[in-house]
């Protein structure tokens, strides 16, 4: 009996600790390569760590709607998530500055931007229990609409979708009426009307098959807003040293990946939205300065509200 108990309790000893399994809920859907990129960053971890965590993506909003996916990471819901980093600018203007027309309109300006934004917004969110993993931007935002738009006043009275607070700001400031859509209802938007014109990328352009509902694309640039992944702290400190360095190396591998991506979908779905029918065009002087005068009085209004350590991200910036 002596015997056959040690057996038993060596047998229970050699077993692995018991996997954990982690729900990370994300906005966007699977053709989207924000969620591609999340996927393989799941992959990474799972692989190095021989499945001791398991991390299930669920897309396009099945878990909780995107704008409750912080605070459900937040709560401890969930211990992972990803959401637009902008969609937090109410809380601080630190949390939108790349969302601001014609403040960074290239990779260049966005790293330069985000470098910059990193250590406020590692702050803030560590306030909240949060740890940022990594943040990737999408390719510059252009403009959807039906007919060519040759000046600002062509927007004027048409029913504008937006995704946060500064394209909110953006469509008042155009006439335009904006109405809160997320990215997997835009093609039911546009149907039924809700809808009439949008700022966004190529790549959204692409996954929501906006030839379907609209027939130019305006290459105006006007900014690369990114999206952000995030991890419960107290979730974080409680794997093991391990599992912390497999996910804080994944995250690494997959910002600059996530990079690579984005910059690579600026001209191949811009190229496939122009082989799906719609004519993609340079705006016209006119235009530009019509968004650029847009940007400016936004940025004034930004100064007006943003906290010191927020004005501190700009001035790093510009420098």
């Amino acid at each position: 009996m002596k015997l056959l108990l040690g057996a038993a309790l060596a047998a229970v000893t050699a077993l692995p600790a018991a996997a954990q399994s982690w729900d990370m809920p994300t906005p966007y859907g699977d053709s989207v390569f924000h969620t591609a990129n999340i996927i393989e960053f799941a992959e990474d971890i799972r692989g190095a760590t021989e499945g001791a965590l398991d991390i299930t993506v669920h897309s396009a909003g099945s878990l909780f709607p995107h704008a409750e996916i912080k605070n459900a990471v937040r709560s401890g819901q969930v211990p992972i998530g990803e959401f637009l980093l902008s969609r937090l600018s109410n809380e601080d203007a630190a949390f939108g500055l790349d969302s601001q027309p014609f403040v960074a309109t290239s990779y260049e300006q966005a790293r330069a931007l985000w470098d910059a934004q990193m250590p406020v917004i590692t702050e803030l969110l560590a306030e909240q229990g949060l740890r940022p993993l990594y943040a990737v931007p999408w390719p510059a935002q252009g403009l959807y609409t039906n007919g060519e738009v040759t000046a600002a006043s062509d927007l004027e009275g048409l029913r504008f979708r937006a995704y946060n607070a500064q394209l909110e700001e953006f469509a008042g400031l155009a006439g335009a009426a904006p109405v809160q859509v997320e990215a997997p209802d835009i093609p039911q938007a546009f149907a039924t009307g809700q809808v009439e014109a949008m700022m966004t990328s190529p790549s959204t352009g692409v996954s929501s098959s906006a030839w379907d509902f609209v027939t130019h694309y305006g290459q105006v640039d006007a900014w690369l807003p990114k999206n952000i992944v995030v991890v419960n702290e107290r979730a974080f400190l409680r794997l093991d040293e391990a599992a912390q360095k497999a996910i804080l190396e994944a995250a690494a591998r997959a910002e600059a990946r996530g990079w690579q991506l984005s910059m690579e979908e600026t001209s191949s779905k811009t190229e496939e939205l122009a082989a799906n029918g719609i004519t993609v065009y340079a705006p016209s002087e006119q235009l530009v300065a019509d968004l650029q005068g847009f940007g400016a009085q936004m940025l004034e209004t930004w100064n007006a509200s943003a906290s010191d350590e927020a004005k501190q991200i700009l001035e790093t910036f510009n420098q």
